[in-house]
């Protein structure tokens, strides 16, 4: 429950290359999942002042289902709002164990002062590749570590150097933001031609290509995959977890969008969207989105936060009957969406 003691460990569950992904009676989706209900436990992780690195902000998790419970990898933020990586497990999904340690540190020059954030999770052969941002309070850097046990992480170096990204600015202008990238989901698997395929960016969102699934190559800005087309995402667009494979072999894509205000939303409120994705013919973009968010800001926490109006997922599991969606509020704390899976 929201306000109960945090519960921690110092060790977590043994995780594997031969940990077993899913859940036993998972069952596709079609487009698009939900409806969505917050969960009346929200938040479910808050940040703990006794715990330095955590002592400010925890939010925006992905999640994965090994072995039978739901594992979260989140950011965190200390007083000096630098940022780690945690891990939390659950066996229901809501009430979650903590280690009291982070997973994922800034060890290189490109995360000093800034910190790692933002995480994403694939696994694919028993790896968990796992994107994540590099902030040096100057750049933001989309890169890339790699673990079979979700605690001892290999990293590799920024993805995508020299990239200029075109944001649009709160006013609705747009400008250049020199060696910008950030946020990527990877399709857990290959494609006709054997190569792995990464959604990422955020202003829009652009595609990359690898055929290890460390190094990648992306496409120019001008074959951008997906932009704002409705009102509440006329500002920005990014890709929220690893897409989602239908019942009928097409993609749902959950992610994130802000906008610079009109009608009901207010200037650079977040909120989450889904789109239908074919794998065969990204050429063409998206096939359909839904025209609504699916998750909206509505809450005091969310509405009040580090960052005031945003909610923003980067996880999605289906556990025990449940699609659950992970997103953080306000910039400050965690909270889940839950849907049916039928």
């Amino acid at each position: 429950m929201a306000g109960s003691p945090p519960s921690y460990s110092t060790t977590a569950p043994t995780i594997t290359r031969d940990s077993v992904e899913g859940d036993a009676d998972y069952v596709a989706p079609t487009f698009s999942i939900g409806p969505f209900r917050k969960h009346s436990a929200n938040p479910i992780l808050t940040p703990n002042p006794k715990h330095d690195f955590e002592s400010s902000y925890l939010y925006n998790a992905t999640a994965i289902v090994l072995d039978g419970r739901v594992f979260l990898l989140y950011r965190a933020q200390n007083a000096a709002k630098v940022s780690t990586i945690g891990l939390a497990w659950s066996e229901d999904g809501v009430n979650f164990t903590r280690l009291d340690r982070p997973v994922l540190t800034p060890t290189e020059p490109w995360e000093e002062g800034g910190g790692v954030e933002d995480p994403r999770v694939v696994r694919i052969n028993g790896v968990v590749y796992m994107t994540y941002t590099a902030y040096d309070t100057d750049k933001a850097r989309l890169c890339l570590a790699t673990s079979t046990d979700l605690l001892h992480w290999e990293k590799c170096p920024p993805l995508f150097p020299g990239w200029d990204e075109v944001e649009v600015t709160l006013s609705g202008r747009q400008s250049i933001r020199r060696g910008f990238t950030k946020a990527g989901a990877i399709f857990p698997e290959c494609n006709a031609d054997g190569k792995y395929t990464m959604l990422w960016g955020e202003s829009c969102i652009y595609r990359a290509e690898s055929e290890d699934l460390i190094n990648w190559k992306t496409r120019p800005f001008e074959e951008w995959f997906a932009t704002g087309v409705h009102g509440w995402e006329n500002r920005l667009l990014e890709p929220g977890p690893s897409p989602v494979r239908t019942k009928d072999g097409k993609w749902i894509l959950v992610y994130n969008a802000a906008t610079t205000g009109g009608g009901r939303f207010r200037n650079n409120q977040y909120s989450i969207g889904q789109m239908l994705v074919d794998y065969a013919r990204l050429d063409d973009g998206p096939l359909a989105r839904l025209e609504r968010p699916c998750v909206e800001v509505d809450q005091r926490n969310e509405e009040a936060g580090q960052v005031d109006q945003v909610v923003f997922c980067e996880g999605l599991v289906q556990f025990k009957g449940k699609w659950l969606l992970y997103f953080g509020q306000g910039d400050s704390e965690l909270g889940v969406a839950v849907a049916d899976a039928v």
